[in-house]
């Protein structure tokens, strides 16, 4: 098949590429903002239902370890489907489970609700890659990638502070009821709108002989290795991060929502622009700048003691923008690991990777820190220089991984 997607691409001709995009971002801002809102309400969420860090890095992994533990067991057919189809069921079964998590009044039932969230929400996005990684020809594919990544930024900066806003006016279960709500229209505006993606289907082989031959490729494995430490560096200390910005950093609680929409508004801008240089310069070069960027601001920020806000919001600014910006160029590459008819299965297992170590990464970060006095985090050091580590490790994955499609 044509490395344009002349199979792929036709399908979506209806829509300018650009829109469709958009409309694929919004569905990974309602993905980010059901998973990200967590993290921010951890304060919260520990108070009010009396559990203890430990706990909070489990309900975080639930939804992260299930979402992996499901792609893996889909990935063999996910390619035998109209991705359109295929992402209107998922992205139904995740809005419903969002909605759970609202409806959810103890630490156990939002646990289950959780886990209902990971088991449809990382198929459906793990569809939206691909059908990006379909409809984007290789030469433009980091700043595609940029603009889906526009929705964790816009999820940061809009979604999250607005989250925290909710939970403090009303309770923590008000922003699962808000994104549960904005991932309904959003299902009926990809229903109406979206094309059927299909072209994938044209002269595929026989579907199980074709994953198997995907498990045999070297290269798709090296893919997956380095979706699994670009997550290891950065999730090593994400869950966490509220909590140790208010216990440890001095950041008042009320004003935490700033740390997301300073950060994310920054990024909304420099994302795309990471991704078009990528495109221009080099994926792996602009790599090596992100991650040695996001290296010096771990160090700064897991090592530091009280500071004023201002400073507090810089770092913010300077950890959003480098450590999300490794993903634009990091995932271009990883899309590029195999052929488009085996993308779709490729996609749910480096989804897979992502979300089994964005789990076992925070289960291990629950491990490793403590809780101290005040509300403070014990240990926290430690963690920045895990991510610090596996993040300048993946230099040496990254160029092993080759294009290919």
């Amino acid at each position: 098949m044509n490395e344009r997607g002349n199979g792929p691409a036709k399908t979506a001709e209806a829509l300018p590429e650009r829109n469709i995009l958009l409309l694929l971002a919004a569905v990974q801002f309602t993905h980010i903002m059901d998973f990200m809102v967590m993290m921010p309400l951890g304060p919260q969420l520990m108070r009010e239902l009396a559990i203890t860090p430990q706990q909070f890095g489990a309900l975080i992994s639930t939804f992260a370890i299930t979402s992996g533990l499901v792609g893996l067991a889909v990935a063999p057919f996910i390619d035998r489907f109209d991705r359109k189809k295929l992402l209107l069921f998922c992205y139904a079964g995740f809005t419903l489970g969002t909605l759970a998590c609202g409806l959810s009044h103890t630490a156990g039932a939002l646990m289950l609700a959780r886990a209902l969230c990971g088991a449809f929400g990382g198929v459906s996005g793990a569809t939206v890659m691909a059908i990006v990684s379909d409809l984007v020809p290789p030469q433009r594919r980091a700043h595609g990638m940029g603009i889906i990544m526009t929705a964790f930024s816009a999820a940061a900066a809009l979604g999250v502070p607005l989250g925290l806003k909710i939970a403090q006016w009303w309770r923590w279960e008000g922003p699962f009821l808000v994104v549960a709500g904005a991932a309904t229209v959003v299902w009926l505006c990809l229903q109406r709108v979206l094309p059927p993606v299909r072209g994938h289907l044209a002269g595929r082989a026989d579907g199980a002989g074709d994953f198997l031959a995907l498990l045999k490729d070297g290269n798709a494995w090296r893919g997956l290795l380095l979706m699994a430490a670009m997550v290891f560096g950065h999730f090593t200390i994400i869950p966490y991060l509220s909590p140790y910005l208010v216990g440890n950093v001095g950041m008042p609680e009320k004003f935490l929502f700033l740390v997301y929409l300073v950060g994310g508004l920054v990024t909304i801008f420099t994302g795309p622009f990471v991704g078009k240089t990528a495109d221009r310069l080099g994926k792996f070069r602009v790599y090596v700048v992100m991650v040695a960027g996001a290296s010096l601001v771990i160090w700064a920020l897991t090592n530091s003691g009280p500071r004023p806000v201002w400073q507090i919001l810089l770092l913010s600014a300077l950890f959003f923008t480098f450590a999300s910006g490794r993903f634009i160029p990091g995932q271009a590459a990883v899309s590029l690991a195999v052929p488009s008819a085996r993308r779709g299965a490729y996609m749910s297992l480096v989804a897979c990777a992502r979300d089994l170590a964005s789990g076992i990464t925070a289960a291990i970060g629950g491990e490793v820190i403590a809780a101290g006095p005040n509300g403070s985090l014990l240990h926290f050091n430690l963690l920045g220089w895990l991510a610090i580590t596996v993040s300048l490790a993946s230099f040496w994955i990254f160029r092993k991984v080759r294009a290919v499609g």
